[in-house]
């Protein structure tokens, strides 16, 4: 199994790092100020938090890797599309209520999470390119 080295990636990572622990920290301590203007309860809000805050410190933490596994990347991969299938179910399937600007958040982080996944798998393709070559 090669190992992908490319500072794009990293950035990719990086960036996802920095959203997921603005995110994280917002759910996670600040869910009750955000429980009315998003309509999304605390008791949802907070565990994802929790969630985030160390996901964002390993993805912080791979960022800094001069190169990370194939199967590493494929995961990050599998792990950005499972996020916004999951945050798309959640209001589809009725799970959730939330507002106008909470619907926003919601479908823009799961937009996000593909823009990412999109980014990481170009990277792998570019790194697969680059080995083959």
């Amino acid at each position: 199994m090669t190992a992908v080295r490319s500072t794009f990636l990293r950035t990719v990572i990086a960036l996802d790092a920095a959203a997921c622990g603005v995110m994280g920290a917002a759910f996670a301590f600040d869910a009750g100020w955000l429980e009315g203007p998003l309509g999304l309860s605390p008791a949802l809000m907070q565990p994802v938090g929790w969630f985030l805050l160390p996901y964002a410190g390993l993805l912080a933490w791979l960022a800094t890797r001069p190169a990370l596994p194939r199967a590493v990347v494929w995961t990050l991969v599998g792990f950005n599309v499972v996020w916004a299938v999951e945050s798309i179910a959640l209001v589809a399937l009725g799970w959730v209520q939330p507002t106008t600007p909470g619907l926003a958040v919601v479908v823009l982080q799961a937009v996000a999470a593909l823009v990412v996944a999109d980014l990481q798998y170009l990277a792998l393709r570019k790194a697969r390119r680059e080995a083959l070559a």
